[in-house]
């Protein structure tokens, strides 16, 4: 039987409310374990006798495994079906976890952690893409909305659950619990995420593929609403590790002196963004991606610029409006993927999006560390601000129009 093709659909046509749940199920359960060794890094570094700069490696392995990984993957998966490769990839992700348990050294540890960073993009380079063929253009900045809550309900979970296992119990129990609830999770995606039926026409998957990618990828960055999209999503993650990575050090030292414990709960804020940005997803709707990136930069700078505060609940106040300013972008400019990438490279597009993505938040993990220096957090809070200002700019002058359908293959 032939595939349902978009033109057989109604124009109103809208996937069920499981195949929602779905969604945002998978971005819960791609970042349950992406950085849910955050909290346990000073017990890592004990454990393996190892130097803070090692143990860091248990997340930065994972996310340079997921910017390597994800044009690659995502050129495989622009010919594979979207359902097939999601479920598999949601399987990928929990095995190393539960292998990561039994890691008898660091160095297998950080392995097992490459590892899963290279599955990621399976899930949400194609999820993005799934999200905007299945539904319609009225509900793609809601239903994106809800998919950027899941990944960041399950960086949260991840976090948290991670360390009080740990201190109930061990170390390995916690990554053993997290890699049995990827497992669940893939079995609930499995069940209700419908065969996608709005999918536009790719060429058969075959030995070329990969070898199309550099022409693909060169072809792509001739759109200038694709390049300013990439542009703003290296900014997205830079601006949140930058800030809630080296806001504890300040947080660490006076006026405040925050225990590793009282630290890790900073992640808690994120409940402020989740319950947040999906209504900014409806008000983005209707007022369009220009206005809703000028929302999402105003909020986050004006988050940083409170963290400057020399007491402790302004500081949570300005980050949590980090972390609502940076969903409601990485809300946008998702949903602004749609229209700046052509139909039959979506799903290239988006790991292209996924690279820079992550390249911003291993840069973040650095370049900051030299203004730290210069003038500690201040001098930080200076530098993150002109990048946030640079990201407007190129938003602003990227995302004019929605990008015109370019049609690679006749290139």
């Amino acid at each position: 039987m032939s595939s349902i093709s978009q033109t057989d659909l109604p124009p109103n046509f809208v996937p069920s409310k499981r195949a929602a749940v779905a969604v945002t199920l998978c971005g819960i359960c791609a970042f349950l374990e992406l950085y849910c060794t955050q909290p346990l890094l000073p017990l890592i570094t004990q454990i393996f006798h190892s130097s803070e700069a090692s143990a860091g490696l248990t997340v930065s392995a994972t996310t340079l495994g997921v910017a390597l990984s994800a044009p690659f993957f995502a050129a495989l998966a622009e010919r594979l079906p979207r359902r097939r490769v999601i479920v598999a990839s949601l399987i990928a992700l929990a095995l190393p976890s539960l292998l990561g348990s039994t890691a008898t050294s660091l160095h297998q540890l950080v392995f097992w952690r490459a590892l899963q960073g290279i599955a990621v993009p399976g899930v949400i380079a194609v999820v993005v893409t799934y999200i905007g063929e299945e539904w319609p253009p009225q509900k793609l900045p809601l239903m994106m909305s809800f998919y950027v809550s899941g990944t960041a309900l399950g960086g949260l979970l991840g976090r948290l659950a991670t360390g009080l296992l740990t201190e109930w119990f061990s170390w390995r129990v916690g990554f053993l619990a997290l890699g049995v609830t990827a497992l669940f999770g893939a079995f609930v995606v499995w069940l209700w995420l419908p065969h996608g039926r709005r999918r536009p026409s790719a060429p058969p998957l075959g030995h070329g593929a990969l070898a199309a990618l550099p022409r693909q990828s060169m072809y792509l960055l001739r759109n200038r609403s694709l390049v300013s999209t990439l542009l703003v999503g290296f900014n997205v993650l830079f601006c949140m590790v930058g800030v809630f990575s080296w806001i504890t050090f300040r947080l660490s030292d006076a006026p405040f002196h925050l225990s590793t414990a009282a630290l890790s709960y900073l992640f808690l804020v994120y409940m402020v963004a989740l319950l947040v940005t999906p209504g900014a997803g409806l008000w983005i709707a209707r007022k369009g991606m220009r206005t809703g990136i000028v929302l999402a930069i105003s909020c986050s700078t004006s988050g940083v610029l409170l963290t400057l505060a020399s007491r402790l609940v302004p500081v949570i106040l300005g980050l949590a409006l980090v972390a609502t300013g940076v969903l409601i972008a990485q809300t946008v400019t998702q949903s602004y993927l749609r229209h700046a990438a052509p139909p039959e490279a979506r799903v290239t597009a988006a790991g292209m999006y996924l690279t820079c993505y992550y390249m911003g938040g291993t840069a973040a993990g650095v370049v900051p560390g030299i203004f730290w220096h210069l003038g500690k957090w201040p001098a930080c809070v200076a530098f993150i601000l002109v990048t946030q200002a640079c990201a407007l700019w190129v938003a602003l002058w990227g995302w004019r129009t929605p990008s015109p359908s370019m049609s690679y293959a006749r290139q």
